[in-house]
């Protein structure tokens, strides 16, 4: 299939990216921060002040894991940008007086993997073109999506296995 040229990328985390906060929080809306890549603001603007990390998916899109630095009631903006068409999908990780940390990323060739909230396993895969997205129930417990029926994210959880006593 065609001549080769096209050369796709396995997803890698990046240090490459960085956010400029362009609006504080208020009671009702999250901080606004510009996506900058590579040391230049691409005009992108995503919600969330703090950058937990960065994982490019292909030569055009990044997956950001954001976060408000709220005690006491944490939650996980997921957002998939595009540099050519800007944001593409966000998704809200948590619940009222959850608290939660993002830790153990680990990325695959096709998928992206970390704990948050109640020490789940949650992956994610990508699609390039949008997926038929059901507006109940196709979604794991404290997953928060805009109105709409397409997404590029999909998203799973895995529960930790219960302590042994």
């Amino acid at each position: 299939m065609g001549n080769g040229a096209f050369v796709e990328l396995i997803m890698q985390q990046v240090n490459s990216i960085s956010l400029v906060k362009v609006h504080e929080a208020t009671d009702l809306s999250q901080a606004q921060s510009d996506v900058v890549l590579s040391g230049n603001n691409t005009g992108i603007i995503v919600p969330g002040q703090i950058l937990e990390a960065a994982v490019q998916v292909n030569d055009q899109r990044y997956i950001l894991f954001l976060t408000d630095d709220v005690i006491f009631e944490e939650s996980l903006t997921i957002a998939l940008i595009d540099i050519n068409d800007g944001v593409k999908e966000i998704v809200r990780l948590g619940n009222e007086y959850a608290t939660g940390s993002f830790e153990g990323l680990s990325v695959t060739a096709d998928s992206i993997n970390f704990r948050f909230i109640g020490d789940s396993l949650w992956t994610i895969k990508t699609v390039d073109s949008p997926r038929l997205r059901l507006p109940f129930g196709s979604d794991p417990k404290g997953v928060k999506r805009e109105a709409g029926l397409k997404k590029y994210m999909i998203i799973s959880a895995t529960p930790a296995p219960e302590k042994i006593r």
